[in-house]
């Protein structure tokens, strides 16, 4: 097990994704942030299943940036309830897990 996590963030456009991407990478939040656009969505909200196209942010980072990268998407995301969630990265390539500390460096 590795200390690093990706987090998965869904935005409602391109425009506020591509803000929150900047914004989290500029920061050293996030060694990497991917937007996966295209995304389609059902959930509950509001009493009922709605149905939204979205982008997926999926963002390179380690734990110990997970409350500060949280606020941060808190603070710039149009959502009430925003997703957020963090899965651990288990296992990778040891060149890329150096290169997401050597970018996380300084951002504390």
């Amino acid at each position: 097990m590795t200390d690093k996590i990706v987090v998965f963030v869904t935005v409602g456009n391109s425009e506020n994704a591509a803000v929150l991407a900047k914004s989290l990478v500029a920061k050293r939040l996030a060694a990497c942030a991917s937007l996966v656009p295209g995304l389609a969505s059902w959930y509950w909200w509001e009493e009922r299943v709605t149905e939204d196209h979205e982008v997926l942010l999926a963002i390179k980072t380690s734990r110990d940036r997970f409350a500060a990268l949280e606020k941060e998407v808190l603070r710039l995301h149009s959502y009430a309830v925003p997703e957020i969630i963090a899965l651990p990265i288990v296992e990778g390539s040891k060149n890329y897990l150096d290169w997401i500390d050597e970018s996380l460096e300084g951002g504390q």
